[in-house]
């Protein structure tokens, strides 16, 4: 069944805006704006009590999260100043209470909280995110036996990081002074309060990057201390930023936060915890006095050990002394032995020399000078034939009769067109000079080369006719 609309309402191609109508139409712009002014000015106060999820904090500074809880969830966001007055670092599971205004976002048609403040909702959700902060920073190895290193045993600098106004660094250098005075670098920091955790994490990564090549020494140990106080007091010491610089510190750290029934998240990074800032100064230092006492008792036990050394090595020297024979006894065989050489040498080399010239008399008539000269004679003829024979078969010989031997410009001989080619600059050696030549390209200018035919003798009377 067709029902006839009345003809204003009717939808065509063009807007029907009928005569009289106050009710024009909105713009998106318009329509966002009174959105925005509604919500705005309805809930320009509130405090939401949920639970943390999708936390990101922007390189702006700026953070954005969702608030949820069973029923419903809600996008929220933390400006950069006010991000960083935080108590706490916010992350993923801590249930909260937000203070802040209701606004909308109209690039996305969405409303948010705009957080002014931040708090976690009761101290047990405080202990909640404690521990699962604790859990996943173990779980990461930063708090294995295994990382903490040995302190050293007599600091020559220890840098401390606490407040400097409170009772804290009085009692450490107190403490150090009565035990053993060395020199303190103080890096004054708040400890509690807003933006503390980043202000001790600076101080402990800046501690580690003195390179003690300037005027600053670089400090052998580290202290991080505080007073005692409540959870919320000590909250600093369990950020996690703050756990992460005490864990990757070069220098060996001890944590004295609190007293000894405090415990927070640096104790378990640190390589050392004190249960109080006194103790830390007493762990990081000896007492001066008993090292005295005790150098001088090394010394003592030092000195009776090499008495002790002594008397024993002047007893075995005299019982074995008494057991050597007498000198004379030991020598006199030898001397004699030496005497009795010493009678026989003349008469032997008089015997020697005798036989000598009796072999000489012997093979003296049959030394005659011709027998000499017959011996060079041959080996001279001999020496000929062979020279003359090397000239015969040198390389260069046949140069005489029209050949050319080939090298490349280092003086190694070509036997193949591809060693040539590869050459590419060749000297051709004829039996009256070379001449350079170039393979592929124009030859240079022909030098000419004196050269003195190597199977030439250089003796006078041998190949005359080679000359």
């Amino acid at each position: 069944m067709q029902v006839d609309l009345p003809e204003d309402t009717r939808s065509g191609l063009l807007a029907n805006v009928p005569p009289g109508d106050n009710s024009p139409a909105l713009t998106v712009g318009e329509l966002a704006g009174s959105l925005k002014r509604v919500i705005e000015g309805e809930f320009g106060h509130v405090r939401v009590r949920g639970e943390i999820s999708g936390f990101k904090r922007h390189s702006s500074g700026h953070c954005y999260f969702s608030m949820k809880d069973d029923a419903a969830c809600i996008d929220a966001v933390i400006w950069r100043g006010n991000a960083n007055g935080l108590a706490f670092q916010p992350e993923d599971g801590a249930e909260v209470i937000a203070t802040g205004k209701m606004t909308t976002y109209a690039g996305r048609s969405k409303y948010q909280l705009v957080i002014d403040r931040l708090e976690l909702a009761g101290e047990g959700a405080l202990m909640a995110l404690l521990e699962r902060r604790r859990k996943a920073l173990a779980a990461e190895g930063l708090f294995d036996e295994s990382r903490k290193r040995k302190l050293p045993f007599l600091p020559k600098v220890i840098g401390v990081v606490t407040s400097p106004t409170g009772a804290v660094i009085r009692d450490i250098l107190h403490r150090l002074e009565d035990r053993c005075p060395t020199h303190v670098l103080l890096w004054p920091v708040p400890v509690q309060g807003e933006g503390s955790s980043a202000k001790i994490s600076a101080a402990i990564r800046g501690f580690g990057e003195i390179d003690g090549n300037g005027a600053l020494p670089r400090p052998d140990l580290l202290i991080v201390a505080r007073g005692g106080g409540s959870i919320e007091d000590l909250w600093a010491f369990n950020e996690e930023e703050v756990v992460r610089a005490a864990a990757e510190s070069p220098i060996p750290l001890i944590s004295a936060v609190g007293h000894e029934t405090d415990t927070t998240l640096i104790d378990h990074a640190s390589d050392r915890r004190a249960p109080t800032p006194t103790a830390a100064a007493e762990i990081a230092v000896p007492v001066r006095a008993e090292l005295f006492v005790l150098v001088g008792e090394l010394g003592r036990r030092s000195q009776n050990c090499l008495s002790k050394m002594a008397d024993r090595s002047r007893e075995r020297l005299e019982l074995t002394v008494c057991r050597w024979p007498e000198p004379q006894a030991l020598f006199a065989p030898a001397a004699q032995r030496l005497d009795e050489v010493g009678d026989r040498l003349p008469r032997a080399l008089a015997s020697r020399a005798g036989e000598a010239r009796a072999d000489l008399n012997a093979v003296a008539p049959r030394l005659r000078p011709e027998l000499l000269l017959d011996r060079v004679s041959r080996s001279a003829e001999k020496l000929a034939s062979l020279w003359k024979m090397a000239g015969l078969v040198h390389p260069d010989r046949p140069l005489s009769r029209g050949f050319v031997r080939v090298t490349d410009r280092a003086g190694k001989t070509l036997a193949s067109a591809a060693d040539a080619i590869a050459a590419r600059l060749l000297t051709l050696n004829f039996g009256d000079g070379a001449v350079d030549a170039a393979v592929g390209e124009a030859a240079p200018a022909p030098v000419e080369r004196k050269r003195r035919s190597p199977y030439v003798s250089r003796q006078p009377g041998f190949f005359d006719e080679q000359e």
